[in-house]
């Protein structure tokens, strides 16, 4: 196991029980398993950033990296 920094943006908060940032996930997960795990449908998601650089959901994660998941956003 080991502990990544894991933030939901924009109303994706809700799928994450509890509150702080860190998130224990299994060594070696991609970040597609933990949006299964969590529950969150696919076409909830946008953008995906592993330490700030946009990244793919078949991404492995790595002991301390920060994750955040954007869903679309409207606006005019």
């Amino acid at each position: 196991m080991m502990e990544i920094n894991l933030r939901l943006y924009a109303g994706l908060d809700k799928y994450l029980q509890g509150s702080g940032d860190l998130f224990t996930v299994h060594r070696g997960c991609d970040v597609f398993t933990i949006i299964r795990d969590l529950g969150i449908p696919q076409e909830e998601i946008r953008l995906i950033f592993i330490n700030g650089r946009s990244c793919s959901g078949d991404t492995r994660l790595n002991p301390g990296d920060r994750l955040g998941i954007f869903p679309p956003v409207g606006g005019g």
